[in-house]
């Protein structure tokens, strides 16, 4: 589905991946709806957006909540027409601890904004979608949500629900003109543990600046362009792509891969 004159909402879309990709397609002649909690990050998106001003729609709303959703819903409908895509970008992550050491409240908390979040704005907007000529679902799941990740294991579990989520709602919607993407992102350079709460802005900024990661404004062209050519999934980053690789090789070596990229965080 090409993108440019259609409505679609992006959830996270204050900072980050979500930012980037509001502002791709912005750039591209896109409607945005950019939907996040924080209020201040929406506003600089916003003020970002600069000419397109006209066409984005910044909404605050907590994606775990049928009632919020049910007013942006509305708010969207009235403003624009119609809905023609979603962008499931929201997401949080966990400490870095196993699950011997983890607040079952922070299980709660990543499964709702993750999965929960994501299947509620999914349902919400699914019928304006099923309307539409052509339409797109765009769920971004990750690295983790196909191999396993010691120390996130709530966070795969999430990513994992997000990835069979969209491959069976991909199942359901075949013999509609609704499109489903799933993408899987590796290590980014986005504020997610900023956003998590487990992180200052300064050792996030440092940590992303140390490690080889794939920098969002480039991840949310690959999104975009795979929602324009109607691919079933992506693999962004290089750390992405071989890990899914050697996983359907092996599954046993890349669990063993990612583990021994991360055992030194729990010494």
């Amino acid at each position: 589905m090409k993108v440019k004159n259609k409505t679609i909402v992006v959830t996270g879309g204050g900072n980050g991946l979500g930012r980037e990709i509001v502002l791709n397609l912005l750039d591209k002649g896109a409607r945005v709806i950019a939907v996040d909690m924080n209020e201040t990050a929406l506003e600089e998106t916003f003020n970002l957006s600069k000419k397109n001003k006209g066409v984005l729609i910044p909404h605050i709303a907590d994606i775990t909540s049928t009632e919020e959703l049910k007013i942006l819903r509305d708010k969207t409908i009235n403003l624009f027409g119609a809905v023609d895509g979603v962008i499931n970008n929201a997401g949080i992550i966990q400490p870095f601890v196993k699950l011997n050491d983890l607040d079952f409240e922070i299980i709660k908390r990543v499964m709702n904004v993750n999965f929960i979040g994501m299947a509620n704005v999914t349902k919400t907007f699914l019928p304006q979608l099923l309307s539409r000529s052509e339409s797109h679902i765009v769920n971004v799941s990750s690295l983790g949500g196909i191999v396993p990740t010691a120390g996130q294991i709530s966070y795969c579990a999430s990513k994992a629900a997000v990835k069979q989520f969209s491959d069976c709602l991909r199942s359901e919607l075949s013999e509609t003109n609704v499109r489903v993407t799933t993408i899987f992102p590796g290590a980014m350079q986005t504020n997610i543990k900023i956003n998590s709460g487990l992180m200052r802005e300064a050792e996030s900024t440092d940590a992303a600046r140390a490690g080889n990661t794939l920098h969002p404004t480039l991840a949310a062209e690959h999104i975009v362009a795979a929602m324009e050519h109607n691919r079933k999934s992506a693999y962004l980053g290089k750390d992405s792509k071989s890990m899914h690789f050697i996983s359907k090789i092996s599954s046993t070596l890349a669990t063993k891969l990612i583990y021994s990229q991360v055992k030194y965080k729990f010494n």
